[in-house]
């Protein structure tokens, strides 16, 4: 049998494409007429199937282990700015909860009914911040 033949034979028979099959003995693999010969001639080591070429993950893996450790998350790997990062209701939660904290630590100095209307206003977003909640309640005169 031609050596083609036998190369397509053996791709056939190990499931490999024929650029990887490897004939070393050509006399022996010209005397092959069946699968089952093939078969035989890959088990002496007559005809060898070449190992595929795969792409190493050494590089992926080194940059995952550093990923791990917090590296790699310098201002050249930000896309988009401080605010399209973290979500809007994230940041108002955040800005809520601290004023929240503040109002309740300042109740015991406030004077008599001013604690509900700062706090339904800091639930509508009225102040920017902590400092400004300050300056509202000392311009309105709402501390004893």
């Amino acid at each position: 049998m031609e050596l083609k033949q036998v190369k397509r034979l053996a791709s056939r028979v190990t499931g490999a494409g024929e650029k990887r099959i490897k004939i070393r003995d050509t006399e022996k693999a010209q005397q092959s007429m069946t699968g089952d010969d093939v078969r035989a001639l890959i088990k002496q080591g007559a005809i060898e199937v070449v190992q595929k070429k795969g792409v190493s993950k050494a590089r992926a893996k080194k940059i995952k282990a550093q990923k791990k450790k917090g590296l790699r998350r310098g201002k050249g790997k930000k896309k988009g700015g401080k605010k399209s990062r973290t979500p809007k209701k994230e940041e108002w939660m955040k800005k809520v909860r601290a004023l929240r904290r503040k109002l309740k630590r300042e109740k015991q100095n406030l004077k008599p009914g001013a604690y509900q209307p700062l706090y339904r206003r800091i639930k509508g977003g009225f102040f920017r911040d902590k400092g400004h909640l300050e300056l509202y309640m000392k311009e309105k005169g709402l501390k004893k």
